[in-house]
């Protein structure tokens, strides 16, 4: 491999075989190609909105912070202790609405794509 102190290394195709990508792999590089991930991402954020998540995260935030003082809590904490409190609560309509998204772009993706 060659480096640089500027970019990272480039491999060098008669060292490293290139590895099969997975189905998951391709979907998400179709997704952002196409632009659909980021039309799915800017539906979850409305949709979060909408149903008061985002507020609710925000005040667990809050109460986190006032519990071990504003001065000792990092964002590392913040992340640690309320994702799996945010990814328990986003509500099941959400979570139906954006893979029936996905499951439609899959159908109007060409098999031969993936």
């Amino acid at each position: 491999m060659r480096a640089s102190i500027n970019r990272p290394p480039t491999p060098n195709p008669d060292e490293e075989p290139e590895k099969e990508l997975s189905v998951q792999e391709i979907i998400n590089i179709k997704l952002i190609e196409s632009g659909e991930k980021e039309k799915l991402m800017e539906l979850l954020r409305e949709r979060l909105i909408e149903c008061g998540w985002r507020d609710e995260m925000k005040a667990l935030c809050r109460a986190y912070a006032r519990k071990k003082g504003r001065n000792n809590v990092t964002v590392d904490d913040l992340v640690q202790v309320i994702t799996p409190k945010g990814r328990a609560t986003v509500p099941d309509s959400v979570k139906a609405e954006l893979l029936q998204r996905i499951r439609s772009f899959l159908t109007s993706v060409p098999l031969e794509a993936l």
